[in-house]
């Protein structure tokens, strides 16, 4: 069994009675990139809850339950076949959301979505999302615009998985966990990293003790720390910085026009 579904528990808790509190709610970038009248329609809907490792949030095939807008930490996106494996196919954190399809009527999840690091995330119900992108044009964009960059960036990352070597994946993958965390150590086991690759764990480890020898990364019990960012990005394939241009673009302010 990958790694990355190992004690993996579904969020099926209720909703907590807790409000998301005004300054968390600029730490997801998607919410933060709305204006103030059009995120108003949202924002009493919206509860704040906390997220630990290995929590599923949505699965692939199945009803979309709530829609998560992390304030932090990194879920994966990971596509299922057939033997049970699980592959990563997108990388999110507070630059994304998960199940923001649910907002234009989508009903089933098209990948799992797995917290890989604890967090704490805005949720709401898929008919609020919904109730809110039909009253605003601002919303509806949004929506329509992250769906749009977010498939952009799965097909990259399935077209990476498929060609490129797994040194520049690996590369590649730490470069972005990186980007969603503060701090230059991603806590993550070769273990976990030959699951979300699809590689055996040996492999991961001579490429890690590789580039720690380059002193690219420092490599511990449970965590690396990337020691050289400049070399690592150099190593990385160039998806890498095509997926970073995407994740701009995701929470670029919105440009509302008026037909």
């Amino acid at each position: 069994m990958s790694p990355t579904l190992l004690s993996m528990t579904e969020n099926t808790a209720p909703f907590p009675a807790k409000a998301v509190e005004e300054e968390a709610i600029g730490r997801n970038r998607l919410l933060a990139a709305l204006p103030a009248a059009d995120f108003a329609l949202l924002a009493p809907h919206l509860v704040e809850v906390t997220l630990d490792s290995g929590t599923l949030l949505q699965e692939q095939g199945q009803p979309i339950k709530r829609v998560y807008f992390p304030h932090g930490g990194i879920v994966s996106l990971l596509g299922i076949l057939p033997e049970g494996h699980a592959v990563d196919t997108a990388t999110l954190g507070r630059d994304g959301a998960i199940g923001l399809s649910a907002g234009l009527g989508s009903r089933i999840g098209s990948s799992r979505a797995v917290v890989q690091l604890p967090m704490r995330a805005a949720q709401v119900v898929p008919a609020r999302l919904a109730e809110a992108a039909g009253e605003s044009r601002a919303v509806r964009d949004m929506i329509v615009r992250y769906n749009d960059i977010l498939f952009a960036q799965v097909q990259q990352a399935v077209a990476c998985n498929t060609v490129h070597h797994v040194q520049e994946r690996l590369c590649r993958w730490l470069l972005q966990a990186h980007d969603r965390i503060d701090g230059d150590t991603v806590p993550f086991t070769q273990e976990f990293l030959s699951g979300l690759l699809g590689v055996q764990r040996t492999t991961v480890t001579a490429i890690c003790r590789r580039l720690q020898d380059e002193r690219v990364l420092d490599v511990r019990r449970g965590r690396i720390h990337i020691h050289d960012f400049g070399a690592l990005e150099r190593k990385a394939c160039a998806c890498y910085r095509i997926m970073r241009r995407l994740t701009d673009q995701m929470s670029a302010p919105l440009q509302v026009t008026f037909d």
